[in-house]
């Protein structure tokens, strides 16, 4: 991972709740979970978009 050194202002109390919601022991660690976290989950909705209707699910036991 390519990491520098980046000043960003942050709601303080935000990053502390999230830092402590995730379980970790930094607010950088807190940011970096949450920048992958929306990452991903934009990735995701992009294939639901693409695949929507083309896709079929079994329930578990069927």
């Amino acid at each position: 991972m390519a990491a520098t050194l980046t000043s960003i202002r942050l709601d303080i109390q935000l990053a502390d709740e999230a830092r402590k919601v995730l379980g970790v022991k930094s607010r950088t660690e807190a940011v970096h979970i949450a920048l992958r976290e929306i990452v991903a989950l934009s990735r995701f909705k992009k294939l639901m978009s693409k695949y929507r209707g083309k896709l079929t699910f079994a329930g578990h036991g069927e």
